[in-house]
This record gives structure tokens, C-alpha cells and sequence, in this order.
């Protein structure tokens, strides 16, 4: 999930540019592949006036944000040429680690089986191929299999493709899937004859790729995007057979801060249309036998007021953080009587711990709560003749629910996994209190053994006395001496949590003496609500602090040094990369920037660009001076200096929805204008993705070797 930050469809309307030609001065090769003789690419400045609140900013680069100009298609090509250059001699190495990570994956993989309305799904993946097939079996996993979607057929012909997700009607006949060739997250929905394998010839396209069926098997509601803005607006209903452009407006959310989605309840008894910012939601329902009957409101939206709904029986539970409860209390109402006057307390609010999420079973209350950091998960009984929790044993982990979709039993099905033990998923028999062990993630290559690595949690002291916690791994036996390479992630927006989960790819680095660390910086919810709170809006600062406090800290401790220490994040993490640069340039020996929101005063003044208007309560709106001036101080793009800055790797994608390709490229340009020469500075642009990169899971894992033989080479490693 990440939320994060923007996209947009071309702004050449926009533009008024008189250019020709594209002043770039060509990359030379030696012939024995050194780069002492390549010149780095030079955008040309055309000085673009921009005005808010009496400032006056001056940008050379904003010609760049047209992706329909051939010279900004030129511009990029060109850094790409600039960064194979520069990388060529790691091409081998790239190639090498590239093996080396896929050689831990088990290519002929498949999901836990779930059982879902008289079927069991199955996901699995065939050796050597980049995309998932899609299965199920009727009744018993000894019954034969039933393709369902093979997406390496359906992707032949795309340099991109994702499959969104699918719903499967009532009566297990149809499959409404979505699909997306572009990566701008507008998927097309199309509806498969599960008995015929015909495909209907209604398409429905520019959807968030979310959709579900009414029980009639007929009734088909989905989301649709606006085309400039990208924010889910409005709800439509299709019927089966009828032609896409009679679908019937259901519902239209007006307010350009909030967005709009749908869903059916795990009961499968109500329709339920959502809308939310970051601060506010508000649903409506609708009887899910009656999907021609007017959805009814559940509770109006009140600014600052959040809730989640979930039915069972005669009652609807509500998370929220109603009257107070910033980290979140459980209520429950009756059907028919769901107005807020009418919710009643069933988990009361509890300073010390999150209440992320729930699980309703028949005769059990799961709950997903956080508490100092750590995952918990609590079992109660309806009827209070137990509840507890299940024990976890190691000092950072990670642990979650995994998906339940029937009511009638007393199997819990959970997630675990920590930086040094490999994901499991687990059946907890919630009567007995036993567990099994439904599968266990395989890391192949015969090399790897978890006593072979240790993580555990540190604690850092922030300037105003606030401890910051990371969690940290690394292979047994290194010497805290100093000299460590040390790799540092982090995110710390929208309170999304990056948890100490475990990684095959991470291996690479710690099989060659690197120290892997996660700072929990403020902007997450790791240490509950108020750790969010306190990393947004005119608070955002301390997120950047923080990061940089870790570093600090980590060097103090002889885990690294300076010339050892590496940074990494993306999206969201990506302006993190830039302002931490900004800050202490040389703070790091090298940082990695992955499609980095990085100019943060342009594109939130900028409302026709996706996403923007949804987003001021999380940065603020600069169209008030107060949170222009406090965005402008730390916006990467507006900030750059011309100082030493350290060595950077800078990704990004062309048809990125979320950052647009024109921030990271508009970073660099000015990067390379004003920073002192000296060290690397990287631009690499995927010219067929988007936010999330390749698709094919094998091509992902090149964007990472890329990555991280970037950062070996500041490193010296060579294999």
C-alpha cells in the first residue's frame, strides 16, 4: 500500500516552450571501458517563473515534464546511456548477483490453498517463468485443476503487464479480472465464462482495478478514475451483456480530497462503498441481495473522525478513532441503527497500543494490534472464556493475519517471518491452541542457515530526547569495528510501517559483510498513531532528523562509518533519500533514490496532477503560506545546494503514476548544475514501467542487482 505521492498525464498544454534542439553533450567510451573520458548529460535551462504567496521561484527544468516532447525522450535516453556507461563494468556483476537471487527462489512455487464458496485457490508459478497462474480445485484438492488465468499468456506481447485482481461471481461461473498494460495503475476489467473460457466483449476501462459482484450474479459494481487527476471518483454498476457506456453512475465523490472504492463484506451479505482522505472516512451500504436499491449512509463523514467497518450477525464493527482514540478502539452498532450515537464499545482504547485490524470469526475475535513496536495478535472468544495472545519469541519480527474468508471455523491462518527467519504461514487452531506449519519459505542454493545471522533492535536518541528505534541484521561474527558497509532503509509516511520482514535478496548483502538496518522513523505508525502524527504536516521535519540520527548513531556504535554507510528508499522514501542529502550531503558514502517524490512545492500546487488534492493532509496545502514556507525548506528539489554531495543512483519510471518520471529527472538535472564534481551521480529511467518497476518477478530482480551493484561498487566489491 503505498499511498504515496503522484502522477499525471502529460502537462504539454501547459507549456509554452520555444525549443529545437536538445543541448546534450554525447557520452565518449575508452576502448577499455573506463569512464575518464564520459561527459555527463546537460538538460538545457529555460527559466520557468513560478509565484505563490509573493516568492518567487525560478525553475531551469520544468520544460521536462512533458513525456510527449522527443527531446525530454531524448534527455532521458541519454542519462540512461550516461548510467550503462558508467555501470558497464559492473555488467557481469550485475549479471552474476542477478543468478545468484534467483537461484534462492523456488521457480516452481505455489500459495497455501484457501477455500473459498465450495473451492479452493491456488497461486502458483512454473520454473522459468515471470508471471503467476491462477487455479482452483472443487471441494477437495485431490479434484482436478481449473486454470483460471495464466498470466505469461495473457502478458505475451507486453513489455508491461499486471493482472490487478479478479472476482469470482456467487455462483463460481464468471471472473470479472483487471489489467493493467501501461503500469499508470488504469487497469481495464474484463468478465470470463468460467465454464466456456469465453471472454464477454464489454470492456470497462480506466478502473483502479477493484470491483465486485452483487449476488445476483449480474451486477457488476466497480471504480472508475478520473482521466487528468487519477483519483477514484466515481462508483459505477454494469450489467452482464449490456454495453459498457449504459453503465449506471452509482455514486461520485465530489470532494477532490477524498477518494472512492468498493467491496462486499467478508459475510458476502452487504455492498459497501467507501470514501477516505488521510484524516476522514465515510461508507455506504447496501444489501448485497438488492444491488438495484440505493445505498444507505452509515455514518456521515466528520473531519478527523476514521473508521473501518466489518459485518457479522446482527451487528457492524467499527475500528476508529472516535471520541479520542488515536490509536484506535473497537465499537460495534446494531443493522439498521449505525449512526455514531448508536456505537458501542467492545475494545476500549489503550494509549500504549495500535489497533491495526481485525479478524471475525464465528465464535472468535482476532485482533491485529501494535504495542512498542512489535506485533501482537489476540484471540478472544465471544463469549469471554478465553483470550490471548499468540507468543512470538525473537526481538524484532514481523507478524500478521493472512487471509480468512470464511466465518464457520475455528483456523486462524497467520503470517510470521523475522530478518533472519524465513515467511511461514500457520494454521492456529484457536479451540486447542496448537499450530501447524502450512508452508515454509524455501531459500534454495544450500547456503543459506538462519543461525548464521543475527537481528535485533536498537534504540537512537533524537536532538529532542525522542528514542528512535531500528531494527538491524547482519551475519555472526562480524567485528564492530568501523568498517563495516552498512545499508539503511526507510520510509516514515502516510503511518505506513516498514516491518523487519526477511528477504532472499537481502542475503547478497550480508553474505559479503554488510550490515542491513531499518530505521522506524517518525511518519510510520510503529510506536503507534502519535509516531505518524508527529512526522507529518509541519511536523514532517523529524522524519528527515530521525533518519540521519540512526546514521549517527550506528557510526557512533562501530556498526559503520561514514565512508561505509548507504542509504536507500523510494517514493515517499525518495524525498526522504533527498532531504537527508540536502541536510548532511556527505553524511553517507552513497545513496539510493527509487522514484523519488522530490519536488514537493510544484506538484502539490498542481491539483491536475494525480493524487495532489488527496494528499494535503499528509504534506499540507501550500496554497496557505504557512505550509508553502515549511514544505520549501526541506522540498530536495527546491533545497539542492551547490555543495559536495555524495554519490547517488536515482531510478525512475516513465509512465509512473505516483511520481511522475519529471521530478527524479528535474532533480538530477539540477544536481548536475550545481553540486561540487567529484562523486557519481546516476539517472536511470525504466522507458516501459512505472512506480512499482518491471512486473515479471525475474526482470524486478534485475532492478535490484542493478541497485545494489551500484552501491558494492562504492564499495569495491567486484563479485
Amino acid at each position: 500500500m503505498d499511498k504515496s505521492i503522484y502522477s499525471s498525464l502529460s502537462l504539454k498544454n501547459s507549456l509554452t516552450l520555444t525549443v529545437s534542439t536538445l543541448l546534450l553533450t554525447a557520452c565518449s567510451y575508452n576502448i577499455d571501458n573506463t569512464m575518464t573520458n564520459i561527459k555527463a548529460p546537460k538538460a538545457k535551462k529555460i527559466a520557468k517563473e513560478l509565484k505563490k504567496h509573493g516568492d518567487i521561484r525560478i525553475d531551469n527544468y520544468y520544460w521536462l515534464n512533458d513525456r510527449e516532447n522527443p527531446e525530454v525522450i531524448k534527455y532521458l535516453e541519454a542519462e540512461n546511456n550516461y548510467f550503462d556507461a558508467h555501470m558497464k563494468h559492473t555488467n557481469a556483476f550485475q549479471k552474476a548477483l542477478f543468478e545468484e537471487m534467483k537461484g534462492r527462489i523456488k521457480e516452481d512455487d505455489e500459495s497455501v490453498p484457501y477455500k473459498k464458496n465450495g473451492y479452493y485457490y491456488i497461486t502458483r508459478f512454473e520454473k522459468g517463468k515471470e508471471y503467476p497462474i491462477y487455479s482452483r480445485k472443487k471441494e477437495t484438492l485431490d479434484a482436478d485443476e481449473e486454470i483460471l488465468f495464466d498470466v505469461n499468456e495473457m502478458a505475451k506481447g507486453h513489455d508491461y503487464y499486471q493482472l490487478g485482481s479478479f472476482k469470482i461471481s456467487p455462483n463460481n461461473k464468471l471472473a470479472a479480472f483487471s489489467f493493467d498494460t501501461i503500469s499508470r495503475r488504469q487497469y481495464n476489467v474484463l468478465i470470463k465464462n468460467l465454464e466456456t473460457g469465453e471472454i464477454y466483449p464489454e470492456e470497462i476501462k480506466n478502473t483502479t482495478g477493484g470491483m465486485t459482484w452483487a449476488n445476483d450474479n449480474k451486477t457488476l459494481f466497480y471504480t472508475n478514475k478520473d482521466e487528468t487527476t487519477l483519483r477514484s471518483d466515481k462508483i459505477m454498476k454494469h450489467r452482464l451483456g449490456t454495453a459498457v457506456i449504459e453503465d449506471t453512475l452509482v455514486y461520485e465523490e465530489k470532494d477532490d480530497t477524498f477518494s472512492t472504492f468498493v467491496y462486499k463484506t467478508k459475510s458476502s451479505q452487504y455492498l459497501v462503498i467507501g470514501s477516505s482522505s488521510t484524516l476522514t472516512s465515510e461508507y455506504q451500504i447496501l444489501d448485497a441481495d438488492k444491488p438495484n436499491d440505493n445505498f444507505q449512509l452509515f455514518q456521515k463523514r466528520i473531519h478527523g473522525l476514521e473508521y473501518d467497518i466489518s459485518h457479522f450477525d446482527n451487528h457492524f464493527y467499527i475500528n476508529t478513532n472516535a471520541d479520542g482514540a488515536s490509536n484506535f478502539k473497537l465499537m460495534r452498532c446494531p443493522i439498521g441503527k449505525t449512526t455514531k450515537t448508536n456505537w458501542q464499545e467492545v475494545i476500549p482504547h489503550r494509549e500504549d497500543t495500535l489497533l491495526e485490524g481485525l479478524e471475525i470469526f464465528k465464535d472468535y475475535l482476532v485482533l491485529e494490534e501494535r504495542t512498542n513496536g512489535l506485533n501482537k495478535i489476540r484471540i478472544k472468544r465471544w463469549d469471554n472464556t478465553a483470550d490471548y495472545y499468540l507468543p512470538f519469541k525473537e526481538e524484532t519480527y514481523a507478524a500478521y493475519t493472512y487471509y480468512n474468508p470464511e466465518f464457520d471455523t475455528n483456523i486462524l491462518r497467520y503470517g510470521y517471518q523475522s530478518m533472519t527467519t524465513p515467511s511461514s504461514v500457520i494454521d492456529f487452531d484457536m479451540d486447542n491452541q496448537t499450530q501447524q506449519i502450512v508452508k515454509e519459505q524455501e531459500v534454495l542454493g544450500g547456503k543459506f542457515k538462519k543461525e548464521n545471522y543475527e537481528s535485533k533492535r536498537l534504540w537512537a536518541t533524537a536532538k529532542d530526547g525522542t528514542k528512535i528505534p531500528i531494527s538491524i541484521v547482519y551475519r555472526k561474527g562480524i567485528q564492530l569495528d568501523g568498517k563495516n558497509p552498512l545499508l539503511l532503509y526507510g520510509y516514515g509516511s502516510y503511518g505506513y510501517t516498514i516491518d523487519p520482514s526477511f528477504s532472499t535478496n537481502r542475503l547478497s548483502l550480508l553474505d559479503r559483510g554488510f550490515i542491513f538496518a531499518i530505521a522506524h522513523i517518525r511518519g510510520s505508525e510503529y510506536l503507534g498513531r502519535k509516531w505518524y502524527e508527529d512526522g507529518k504536516l509541519l511536523h514532517k521535519k523529524n522524519t528527515f532528523t530521525d533518519f540521519n540520527t540512526c546514521a549517527h548513531y550506528l557510526i557512533a556504535e562501530n556498526y559503520t562509518s561514514s565512508n561505509h554507510i548507504y542509504a536507500m528508499g523510494g517514493s515517499a522514501g525518495g524525498l526522504l533519500m533527498g532531504a537527508i542529502l540536502n541536510l548532511e550531503p556527505e553524511l553517507y558514502n552513497g545513496v539510493v533514490a527509487a522514484v523519488p517524490f522530490v519536488d514537493v512545492i510544484t506538484t502539490m500546487l498542481d491539483d491536475s496532477i494525480p493524487l495532489t488534492t488527496g494528499e494535503y493532509d499528509e504534506w499540507g496545502n501550500p496554497n496557505e503560506k504557512e505550509f508553502y514556507d515549511y514544505m520549501l525548506s526541506y522540498s530536495p528539489y527546491d533545497q539542492v545546494k551547490a555543495v559536495a554531495y555524495t554519490n547517488l543512483l536515482v531510478t525512475t519510471g516513465l509512465h509512473d503514476s505516483q511520481v511522475q518520471y519529471w521530478e527524479p529527472a528535474k532533480w538530477v538535472a539540477k544536481l548536475r548544475e550545481l553540486k561540487k564534481e567529484g562523486k557519481k551521480l546516476l539517472l536511470h529511467t525504466n522507458m516501459t514501467a512505472g512506480h512499482g518497476g518491471a512486473s515479471g518477478r525475474f526482470e524486478a530482480l534485475k532492478e535490484t542487482a542493478r541497485d545494489y551493484a551500484f552501491i558494492f561498487d562504492l564499495e569495491e566489491i567486484k563479485k
